[in-house]
Formats: C-alpha cells, structure tokens, sequence
C-alpha cells in the first residue's frame, strides 16, 4: 500500500462498537470484495470492500472477517482469515499478509488462511443462532453484479437454513458515519493532498488548456503525495460543460472567458476527499461570473453553520433552498412570482440547483450515515451548493469537506484551499 500503516487501534474500536450492537448468541461475517475481470486476462485494479476494511484493516483481496462476541471460545471472538501466500504468488503478485502482518494490522489475535474457513465457520455456526449478513443498503446503490458477498450469503442460507438472519447495514450506517479521531486525521491528509493538486492546477491553467491535461496533473500530484489517485471519476467540465452534473468526459479545449468546474479530490488510505471549486481560465472573473460565483460562496458559508449537532438532514437542505432562493433573486435569475407560483415538491430555485448540498463523506466519497436522524458530532459532510445556467453556457458549484463539532463551529477540512475571488484570480497571476 501507498499509504502509511494505520493504528490498529481503531480497528480494534470499530469491531467493538459493532459488536455491542449484535443479538445474544448471534456471528456477522464480513467478505472483501472480489477482482472483477475486463476482458481476456485483464482486471480492474482491487478495490477493498469498505466494511471489512473500516473493522480489520485488512486491504487485500480474498479476505474474511467473522465477529462472534458469544463464541464458547473466547479466541474465537474476532476471527480473520486471508489468502495463504506462496513462493511462487510473491514473485507474481508481490507481498501478501501474512499471518502475523494480518495481527499486527488488525489487532485481531485469531487469524486462519482462506482454505480454514469452511471448517472453522461450520464449527462457530454450530453455537450461534442468528447470522448478520452484510447488504448494501445505501440510498444511492445500484448494483448490477453479484459480489463475494452475494454469494456467501446465497450459500449460507443453503447450509444453514435454522438461523435467524439479521443485518449488518443499520449497524454499519449508525457507526460509521460518526468518525473517530484517526478518521479524521485520514481524511484530512486526503483534503491536503487535494489542496497540493488544487494549487498545482492554479498555475497550470491558461486558455487552450485541454480538461483532460488538468486532470493529470491533478492525478500527477494526487499519487506523488501517496494516494492511489482520484477518489472518484473526476469532473473537469469547462463553459458549458459545467451543466452536466456528472460530465466525466475531460475531452475538451478551454477557451478564454469561460469557467472550469472541477469536482476532483485525492484519496488516501481508502479515505476520500470531495472538493469543487470553479475557476476562469484566462485567470480573471468576467462581472457576471464574480457575481454568480460570490452567490453561491455566500450560500455555502451559510449552509456551512447550519451542520451543527441535532440538524435533521431534510430540514437543512430547505433552509439551504431558502438561501439559494434569495440569491437567484439576487441575480434576476427568478422574480417574485416564480416563487409565489412554485411547486412545493420541487421549488423554484431547482430550476438552477437542482441537487443535494450535503453528503457524508468518508471511506465512501458518498458514505455510510444515518440521514433521518439527528446530525452528531464527528459526523463529516460536504458542503458543495451550485448555480448552474445554460443559457449563460456558466455553471458553479464550490465545495468543502466539514466536522460537526459539539459546541462549535464545523471545523472546515478545506480551509487552506483557495476560494475567495481575489486569492484564486492572485494565484492563477503569480
């Protein structure tokens, strides 16, 4: 891994916090994700299962976590198995865990090869009377392809068709969106190296840049700072582009007198960063994009202090259309009676901001968290509103990473990143 090893401590408190929320008598098993193929020999680059990884720390394929805190056998509590290694795997492939790597990065004591899992599960299934299974139940899922853990637990159910079933999501959601101090700190090394990528685009841009030259220097930097890359498919959509909310081409030429929108961020550790900011390319705000840009900076600053502890996340996001609404009547993008005449299901101002201002963010750029429930300390969101406008071939959206903090202002992740005009139109002329 790129990334500097990561204290098993949190692990070690990520396991107990899951394991005090599970019925009496009851196992939860963790799978990590499978390679997936392209074509002929090719596959695309391993991407650890967030669940498994944010309980063990194990990043490698072929991995499985079982928590059992009931076991009669109390080694039997927290058990990992992962792939065993060989001579002939290490000059093909590279290092793997051993078993005393996996230890020592998971803090898990009781740690099997991948072959021992049959035995040792029929033998713990044996004591237990539920099994947690661990569904994807996120909001924004879409998934298409069966996974390794659609299959075990299609297997499961055959073998073992006396258990009860649970399941693992609620747990992971409640947990996972409030951070731990570790999290934190690994999220922010991801905005810093985000900030490092943002001020290297600063001085790269210029009129007849191509957006997919920005984008790799963008990934130039991110990867020479210890991250794998983007944290996810990068957008850098200059003029008119902008108005596609997930234009992710990066084909074209940047002209002089327009903006470039980019919403690109870093990873580090599994850890993701969400940045957008929207600069001119010839290096200077034309008036009406300092306006429209100033606009949508002073709602973010607002909807910013709104992300305080016992916030509800549907009430925040229509006092943040409150906001918006006042700053397109700012900018004559609405009149008096559009507002008076707008669809309470889908208000006027969505005519120019049409999604969400805030996401969790973690080890999923879109993480786990509840959203129906009160906001808590330590919770980590984006805050990321837009105007976007066709007709003036101009889209805006700017964006930060911030901490709900108890009895505090949010702690902005992002505050050494530039966003005010002056400073992005001083470094783009230094």
């Amino acid at each position: 891994m790129k990334y500097d090893q990561i204290p098993r401590t949190l692990f070690v408190k990520n396991r107990k916090k899951f394991m005090d929320q599970m019925l009496p008598k009851s196992i939860a098993v963790f799978n990590s994700n499978d390679i997936y193929p392209i074509s002929a020999d090719s596959t695309m680059p391993f991407q650890q299962h967030r669940d498994i990884f944010y309980l063990s720390g194990a990043d490698q394929e072929e991995t499985i976590l079982v928590l059992f805190p009931d076991a009669l056998d109390k080694k039997h509590c927290e058990v990992l198995f992962v792939r065993e290694t060989n001579a002939h795997i290490a000059i093909w492939e590279g290092a793997k865990l051993t078993k005393e790597k996996a230890k020592e990065v998971s803090g898990i004591k009781t740690v099997h090869w991948l072959s021992d899992f049959d035995k040792v599960f029929f033998d713990l299934m044996t004591e237990s009377e539920t099994i947690y299974f661990n569904t994807n139940e996120h909001y924004r899922q879409a998934v298409e392809t069966q996974t390794r853990e659609d299959r075990f637990i299609r297997e499961c159910k055959r073998k073992f068709p006396a258990h009860n079933v649970a399941k693992s999501n609620p747990i992971l959601q409640q947990i996972r969106g409030v951070k731990e101090p570790e999290e934190i700190e690994l999220i922010q090394k991801a905005c810093n190296i985000t900030e490092k990528g943002f001020r290297r685009v600063l001085e790269f841009v210029r009129p007849g840049v191509w957006e997919y030259e920005i984008e790799a220097e963008l990934l130039h930097e991110f990867i020479r700072n210890r991250s794998k890359g983007f944290a996810y498919t990068p957008i850098i959509a200059s003029g008119n582009n902008a108005n596609v909310l997930h234009y992710i081409e990066n084909n074209q030429q940047c002209n002089e007198g327009e903006l470039i929108l980019m919403d690109v961020a870093a990873e580090y550790a599994n850890y993701s960063s969400d940045l957008t900011r929207t600069i001119p390319v010839s290096g200077r705000f034309v008036e009406r994009q300092k306006a429209v840009y100033e606009a949508v900076l002073r709602v973010k600053k607002e909807a910013t202090q709104m992300l305080t502890p016992g916030t509800i996340w549907a009430e925040y996001h229509k006092e943040v259309g409150k906001v918006m609404t006042s700053e397109l009547l700012g900018l004559n993008l609405l009149d008096k009676a559009d507002v008076q005449n707008e669809d309470k299901d889908w208000p006027a101002y969505k005519k120019y901001f049409m999604h969400g201002t805030s996401h969790h963010i973690g080890l999923d750029t879109h993480d786990y968290g509840e959203l129906k429930t009160p906001m808590k300390a330590n919770m980590v969101f984006t805050v990321e509103p837009g105007i976007y406008i066709p007709e003036e071939k101009m889209g805006v959206r700017l964006e930060d990473d911030v901490v709900i903090q108890e009895g505090g202002e949010p702690f902005n992740l992002m505050r050494d990143i530039p966003i005010e005009v002056e400073e992005i139109e001083d470094l783009m002329h230094t």
